[in-house]
């Protein structure tokens, strides 16, 4: 029964929500807060481009096959299913809500989550953590550009240069700084995980938290109902069934082994919550941005339990 219970950082982000519902941070405060969470972005980035061993770059890119066949789900068949998602939605959804379901298409897959997924079921980890980290490093560049064309398409705004050069300047940046640092403090950075975990979820919290703080002042519940939650929950679910059901059989058609078929699998149906909630505050910006992430937070909690019981099942069966 645990399994289907949310974990400890998916309680943190609902505890993140209604402390912004209740006690949302408005004025000066809320300017400090926003400086204060941005130095957390660009330190949580800094730390993975410090983490991230060449060694294991060059090992990954040599399986070519594996990541073309990932990148191709996260940035073509995925944005693909969130266009035609957007056919079969009532009018009725709020376009914040249908943003959000787009934004959550073009995102780059987990890191962590991929490769924790990928070990418990004994398949390609080297793969899977090169795979991982090439497509946050690619999503930085193609998230923003795929906003564009998608709500260009479904009738929303275009391309922002502006949004761009601030996810470069404040993800890219920070991460080829931790790049060029690793020869260095790599190793004492990946001995520290325990001790440096709290920067990865922290962040993240006072992203969440500074996100719905603006959309509550906004009047976000106002807006949004049950059954808005409800329709974009189907959809997730819908969503995620597709993908793993691409991931998985493609591989097989595609005559990949059991070990690469696990990494396609994982990596390439999952969507990053860590590099989604900063991209969205950079793309967004002076929009509600708290409801354009809803549909993603409500995809990590999903992709983790279906993931979990499908790693189960390939670890018994190995």
């Amino acid at each position: 029964m645990r399994r289907f219970l949310p974990d400890t950082f998916t309680m943190l982000l609902l505890a993140s929500v209604l402390l912004a519902s209740v006690l949302p941070v408005t004025g000066e405060a809320q300017v400090w807060m926003a400086l204060a969470t941005k130095l957390a972005i660009a330190l949580l980035f800094f730390l993975h481009g410090a983490r991230l061993s060449r060694d294991v770059v060059i090992a990954g890119l040599l399986h070519w096959r594996l990541h073309s066949v990932i990148l191709f789900v996260t940035f073509a068949i995925f944005p693909l299913l969130g266009l035609a998602a957007g056919l079969m939605l009532p009018s009725s959804l709020p376009a914040a809500l249908y943003t959000g379901l787009l934004f959550l298409c073009v995102l780059p897959s987990t890191v962590q989550s991929s490769i924790a997924f990928t070990s418990m079921a004994a398949g390609n980890v080297p793969a899977a953590i090169c795979a991982a980290s090439a497509s946050n490093i690619l999503g930085m560049f193609l998230t923003p550009l795929l906003v564009g064309l998608l709500l260009s398409a479904s009738g929303g705004g275009g391309f922002s240069m502006t949004a761009l050069e601030q996810i470069l300047l404040q993800l890219l940046a920070p991460f080829i700084l931790g790049q060029i640092l690793q020869p260095w403090i790599g190793d004492w950075i990946r001995a520290r995980k325990k001790l440096l975990a709290p920067v990865d979820r922290g962040s993240i919290l006072m992203v969440v938290y500074l996100a719905f703080s603006s959309a509550v002042v906004e009047g976000l519940w106002r807006t949004l109902s049950f059954q808005d939650l409800g329709i974009v929950a189907i959809v997730d679910v819908v969503l995620l069934a597709t993908v793993l059901a691409v991931t998985m059989f493609g591989s097989r058609f595609l005559g990949f082994s059991r070990e690469d078929e696990i990494t396609i699998t994982f990596c390439g149906s999952k969507k990053s919550l860590a590099s989604g909630v900063p991209m969205a505050g950079a793309i967004f910006a002076g929009q509600s941005v708290g409801a354009i992430v809803l549909p993603l937070m409500l995809f990590h909690q999903i992709q983790l339990m279906v993931c979990a019981l499908i790693a189960q099942r390939y670890a018994r069966s190995a």
